[in-house]
């Protein structure tokens, strides 16, 4: 009887001998890796180590993924795998599969690394959201601004045309040497300004419907300026009170261009009044509109 028990006993240690040498045998097996986070697609994990730049880690739902906890990171406090982002620095333990891919057992990180990580990706993903604004800006300013170039394009092809005809009817008109006035209107601006108030356009629709009914009528409009500041801007601010005076006389009065002279930039010439008082300012800075019918035509 005791040799018995003596020989189950034996069995008995023998096996857990075995068990244990299978155990070791299993552990041996596992393989431990460090290293960063560089990318991750669901289940799967591209980690970057001191010896490869990318080894794919795959996570099953048996992957224990825990944080280390305490000053000697002696405790694990249990995570969620979503917290396994770009940029964190993990230790990983598991078994290579059939094709080479690392199915992870644990999956273990420090949480002052977690919190770096998440700010990375925080900081990336605002960059991102800034970067594909700027983009849409961009794209929008490229298409803005080819439009724009198509309007400038069309304007100047316009504006070249209308040269043309103005610059056909001065000559045909140029040649007649007096003409009457019949009608005018003088246009005032503020000091520096080129923009016609609106208080003039009936003013001016008004003498273009008059000078519609007058046989072989052309209109003349001659900017200036007064004798404050310099001479090259007061002769750009003529042109420009000119050139807008003229455009309420075709776009809005229907003067054709045929009928009508090239606006004149007389600048600080011809000054209505020479003392340099504000009043007297006020009345040289102007765009003098004049019906023109030259005689001969109105002796025909």
């Amino acid at each position: 009887m005791t040799c018995r028990r003596f020989i189950r006993i034996m069995s008995i240690i023998t096996l857990l001998f075995v068990l244990v040498a299978l155990s070791s045998s299993i552990a041996s097996a596992q393989t431990k890796l460090e290293g960063v986070i560089k990318g991750r697609n669901g289940a799967q994990i591209i980690l970057q180590t001191a010896d490869s730049p990318k080894v794919i880690i795959l996570l099953t739902d048996s992957t224990d993924v825990g944080q280390f906890q305490g000053a000697l990171k002696a405790r694990t406090k249990h995570m969620s795998m979503a917290a396994l982002v770009p940029g964190l620095p993990i230790k990983v333990e598991g078994t290579y599969n059939s094709e080479n891919q690392l199915v992870a057992a644990t999956v273990r990180f420090k949480g002052n690394d977690l919190e770096q990580a998440q700010a990375i990706q925080a900081g990336l993903a605002e960059t991102q959201k800034q970067a594909e604004k700027n983009k849409e800006e961009l794209e929008k300013q490229n298409a803005e601004l080819a439009e724009q170039n198509a309007a400038l394009k069309e304007q100047s092809e316009k504006v070249a045309a209308n040269k043309a005809e103005i610059d056909a009817a001065v000559a045909r008109f140029g040649q007649l040497d007096d003409y009457y006035i019949l009608d005018e209107v003088t246009v005032y601006f503020a000091n520096g300004k080129v923009k016609v108030d609106p208080k003039y356009a009936p003013q001016l629709v008004a003498l273009a419907e008059k000078a519609k009914n007058i046989k072989g009528y052309m209109v003349q409009v001659k900017g200036y300026a007064s004798s404050s500041g310099s001479a090259s801007l007061n002769q750009k601010l003529s042109e420009d009170r000119a050139n807008n005076v003229a455009n309420i006389l075709l776009q809005q009065g229907h003067v054709p261009l045929t009928n009508m002279l090239a606006p004149g930039a007389m600048g600080e010439s011809r000054q209505v009044v020479k003392d340099k008082t504000a009043d007297s300012e006020a009345e040289n800075r102007r765009v003098v509109v004049r019906i023109l019918q030259n005689k001969g035509i109105a002796g025909l």
